[in-house]
């Protein structure tokens, strides 16, 4: 190709990950997903005229390819399914969350949405609303006509905006409460647990059927608090909480006996906690560090 296909490529990694992590939910199939783009561009031989569109275009096929069989498997999925987490350092950016519209695009709570579009439309709302690509381009890459594109891209819009209302508040905000929340539930003060939680509060474990959790969402701010405060208590003396980002929102990492037991990422709005989502299926966990710790 007369040019540096690996410098290329790596300028890239950190889209093409994006793209494949929001419309798969899971690190595994993603990472996967841009290895096998690496090694499809890694065998072109002709002159690519713009690469970073000709990637998009590999990873975003490759992901829909990978979507068919993952609904097959979620169909027999024990209990509710929440995507992978991605966690990293409080405060600290991950490559595939920058800035804040990408950080709401990567949050939890917008995955289990784009879990209820289809295929297609998820895919044309991850390159539309997410990264920007232009309609023809979408159009080009999944091999659809502009105007069917764009009729996708509406009612996809439409679909997240009716099921993924934003909420004003504050990276500030989000932090005092998530900080004050943890440290409540860690101390067992129910009242304080109750403050914090919104009257309409929804609780979505994810065990997997590999660990315990609830097995329908749980809500109103009275049973969350008594579910949360339950879990805590079965853990016992040897847990710690760390916290952490995931997803771009603020939540934490716990281990228990020194490994992580579980990963919960939290949605704050007018000052109290609107959603919880806890991720205990071990299968899920197996890529997560603990925040700060070596290795």
């Amino acid at each position: 190709m007369g040019v540096d296909v690996t410098a290329i490529f790596e300028e890239q990694r950190g889209r093409l990950f994006g793209i494949a992590y929001r419309m798969l939910g899971t690190v595994a199939d993603a990472e996967d997903v841009v290895q096998d783009a690496w090694v499809r561009w890694s065998q072109v031989t002709a002159v690519v005229e713009m690469p970073g569109a000709y990637l998009a275009r590999t990873v975003t096929n490759l992901a829909l390819n990978r979507l068919g069989s993952a609904a097959v498997q979620r169909e027999w999925y024990v209990g509710p399914w929440l995507p992978e987490p991605l966690v990293t350092a409080p405060d600290v950016a991950d490559e595939v969350v920058e800035g804040e519209a990408l950080a709401e695009s990567v949050s939890l709570a917008m995955l289990v949405v784009l879990e209820t579009l289809s295929p297609l439309e998820r895919a044309v709302f991850v390159l539309r609303e997410v990264f920007g690509y232009p309609h023809a381009e979408i159009a080009l890459a999944l091999d659809r006509s502009e105007s069917a594109v764009r009729q996708l891209a509406r009612r996809a819009k439409s679909h997240v905006q009716a099921r993924r209302p934003r909420f004003g508040t504050t990276p500030e905000e989000q932090h005092r409460v998530t900080e004050e929340f943890l440290a409540a539930c860690v101390g067992g003060e129910l009242g304080v647990v109750m403050e914090l939680l919104a009257p309409d509060v929804t609780v979505w474990s994810d065990g997997g059927g590999r660990n315990s959790a609830a097995l329908r969402p749980v809500r109103g701010a009275e049973n969350v608090a008594r579910f949360l405060l339950g879990v805590t208590r079965k853990l016992g003396s040897q847990f710690m909480v760390h916290p952490a980002t995931v997803n771009g929102r603020p939540g934490a990492v716990v281990t228990f006996h020194g490994l992580v037991n579980t990963v919960s990422s939290l949605e704050v709005a007018d000052g109290r906690i609107r959603e919880v989502y806890i991720l205990r299926n071990p299968d899920k966990l197996q890529h997560v560090r603990v925040p700060g710790r070596p290795g």
